[in-house]
């Protein structure tokens, strides 16, 4: 009798040592443990089940599925390895075989609440919401004291667009365990879509402190309060969670990005480093939206964005597959059907750039033209204006199906997207496939590098021929600026008093934001500064200290801080007013004005620019050259700083080209609106037909 209890006793003893290193995170010595005990052991399924997991944490695949298999036979009502075996088939994206694996699993235990909450999360995984959650109620009621359930099945209604249903399970789960970092975060998650940034924030802060050391917690924080505006509160954030992952793509790009916002340029040259090293080390999930800030060229650039889309692609592919969307099949004489999907349908950049060109197209006719709205309705006349003119979706309040769908079913043929990566994206929507053709246009200064996105739409100035091979896009390429400049209402011009600037010499401007400020540019600005006598620069005001942070860096430079004057935020005609009393607008790069660059020509206000190598960074050249300017467009950098120095020295040559850019108003393609909107028209009817015909998508020049 001593003899099996001693084996017994032996084999329990190896089991609770390979889980105490398994635990520990000593995968290799884990598997040389149970590699021996096995030659003792061999008929345990629970030790093969253990040899398994640890290779599998080495990363040797096929050895241990191969022993979670042989595990399985060992054991076949062990439910901790059908859970694995579940759980490795989600790993690698397959989870309608984990369903089917934990379904008859479930039959031979039926109710069992930690199969049940998996089999939950793999119908998740595979999109099959509904059925989600009748699951994870049913495990509820198996395990009414269990908080995971009841935060799996928030998740769930959140998936489904019931905020409200969501918020109430996660008050149940907090109130069972109130000290639950999970809870917190995700009290957080249903918070954020119900538009409530700081409230998110305090919650992400307390599942941070609870769980100080899970960096998701910070990072999640930093973005909640970089959305509630709290820039300096969000840098520490995403600083503490970079401190806690260094490898973590999200946490750097955001610090850079918010970094260069405050004007904060303390190691902005070490995270820059440390962005391009990332990048070509195939980092994953570093911001797009900061890749037009940094001094990255463009095949550097379309790396990153492929690093970025590719697995977003991989983790929409179950839900893609279960939402299946054919291709729309209009009559053969019906109008094309075009979208444009954005974040900015209001009183914003985009909706200011796009009004009067949705309007010139409902005049023009030969579109069917659905606008879809990610935002809320801010009742002002720029949406108004939008929605007489065209059919307007307002898909704010709709989870992520759900809009694609919405999309879908209104039969949409091509697909613009106008908002990219910024706080409201539009990415997951897209990779849903929602249209057959979609285009990336005003939404990301760049290539998409998605296999999503068919088309990028630009112009030959902004996107040469010789830049071709750094777009994963095919390019379509108007015969004019790509960015449409609709007249616009201005306010009565205001004084140079009532503006805070003094009452001679030259004032540049420079109302790009705060972000795309780089040393390189500040420096160049107050060189200019320097050799202009009694000149001014006129900014944006910028966010918590930022101001105060220009001020100090111009007199680093040898410039007087009074010499800089910050325009509050006004609206849009306010500022399109403030640009009578500005000389020359300055541009930035490597990420130059875009909306900033048109507004001032329409107003009547020159630019100043430098061809830069990137989309962000030759907008303002593309205006430029079709508004009939090209000689405010610099060679280089110098010649940039002694143009503006040489216009801010002569008054009577900026009043020559004031002049001259009224006349252009009225003669230049760059302000013809019902131009712009024939074109446009052109290129949609042009790419909706291909797609009609069964043509696949080509590079076209109009």
């Amino acid at each position: 009798m001593s003899g099996p209890s001693n084996a017994r006793a032996e084999l329990e003893a190896t089991l609770q040592r390979l889980a105490h290193l398994l635990r520990q995170g000593a995968s290799r010595d884990a598997a040389a443990v149970a590699s021996s005990a096995r030659q003792a052991f061999p008929l345990s399924g629970e030790l093969v089940r253990l040899h398994g997991i640890a290779l599998l944490q080495l990363g040797h695949r096929q050895d241990g599925l191969t022993a979670l298999h042989r595990a399985a036979e060992l054991a076949p009502d062990s439910i901790e390895v059908q859970c694995d075996l579940a759980n490795v088939a989600l790993e690698d994206g397959r989870p309608e075989a984990a369903i089917e694996r934990l379904h008859a699993a479930l039959a031979r235990h039926p109710g069992h609440p930690v199969m049940g909450q998996l089999l939950g999360v793999a119908l998740m995984a595979a999109g099959r919401h509904e059925e989600a959650r009748e699951t994870f109620a049913r495990a509820i009621g198996a395990a009414p004291q269990h908080p995971g359930l009841r935060l799996n099945l928030a998740e769930t209604e959140l998936e489904l667009g019931d905020a409200a249903q969501a918020l109430a399970h996660v008050r149940e789960a907090l109130a069972l365990a109130p000290r639950m970092d999970a809870a917190h975060a995700l009290l957080g998650q249903v918070l954020q879509f119900q538009g409530r940034s700081a409230e998110a924030a305090r919650a992400w802060l307390e599942a941070e402190r609870l769980a100080p050391r899970q960096p998701r917690h910070a990072f999640q924080a930093g973005r909640m309060l970089e959305d509630a505006g709290q820039l300096a509160d969000a840098a520490g954030a995403y600083a503490r969670a970079l401190q806690l992952a260094p490898n973590s793509g999200a946490a750097l790009s955001r610090l850079a990005y918010v970094r260069r916002w405050l004007a904060d340029w303390r190691e902005q040259a070490a995270l820059t480093a440390r962005l391009r090293d990332g990048i070509n080390a195939g980092m994953h999930g570093i911001a797009p939206f900061v890749l037009p800030l940094e001094p990255f060229d463009r095949a550097l650039q379309r790396r990153a964005m492929e690093h970025f889309t590719g697995p977003i692609d991989q983790h929409l592919a179950a839900l893609r597959q279960k939402l299946a969307f054919a291709p729309p099949r209009p009559a053969p004489d019906a109008a094309i059907r075009v979208g444009l999907l954005s974040d900015g349908l209001g009183e914003h950049p985009v909706g200011h750039a796009l009004v009067g060109l949705v309007e010139a197209l409902a005049t023009l006719g030969g579109l069917d033209l659905h606008l879809f709205a990610t935002t809320p309705d801010d009742g002002g006349p720029i949406r108004k204006r939008l929605a007489a003119a065209a059919h307007l979706h307002a898909l704010d309040a709709l989870p992520l199906p759900q809009v694609a769908e919405h999309i879908h079913a209104h039969g949409i043929e091509v697909l613009l997207d106008l908002a990219g990566h910024g706080t409201h994206t539009t990415v997951d929507i897209l990779a849903l496939r929602p249209a057959p053709v979609q285009v990336n246009w005003l939404a990301y200064p760049g290539t998409a590098g998605a296999p999503w996105i068919d088309y990028i739409l630009a112009d030959t100035v902004v996107l040469p021929p010789a830049h071709r091979a750094d777009y994963s896009e095919k390019v379509l390429r108007l015969p004019r600026c790509f960015l449409p400049v609709a007249s616009t209402t201005t306010a009565p011009p205001p004084t140079r008093a009532e503006c805070g600037l003094p009452a001679t010499g030259t004032v540049f401007a420079c109302f790009n934001e705060t972000a795309a400020i780089n040393p390189e540019s500040f420096a160049r600005f107050m060189l200019v500064l320097r050799e202009v006598p009694g000149s001014v620069l006129w900014l944006r005001t910028g966010p918590a200290g930022a101001d105060e942070r220009l001020r100090a860096a111009a007199a680093e430079l040898d410039v007087a801080p009074e010499r800089l004057v910050f325009l509050p935020a006004l609206s849009h005609a306010d500022v399109l007013a403030r640009h009578a009393v500005a000389d020359l607008c300055l541009d930035t790069l490597p990420c130059g004005a875009r909306t900033e660059a048109a507004d001032a020509l329409w107003a009547g206000c020159p630019v100043l620019t430098c061809a830069g190598d990137t989309f962000a960074g030759r907008i303002g050249s593309s205006l430029l050259h079709h508004a009939h300017l090209p000689e405010l467009v610099a060679e280089d950098p110098d010649a940039f700083v002694a143009m503006a120095v040489q216009l801010g020295s002569d008054p009577a040559a900026l009043t020559a080209i004031r002049r001259h850019l009224a006349d252009l108003r009225t003669q230049s393609p760059l302000f013809d609106v019902a131009g712009f909107a024939a074109d446009f028209r052109r290129v949609v009817q042009t790419i909706g037909t291909r797609h009609r015909i069964g043509r696949p998508p080509i590079d076209l020049d109009f």
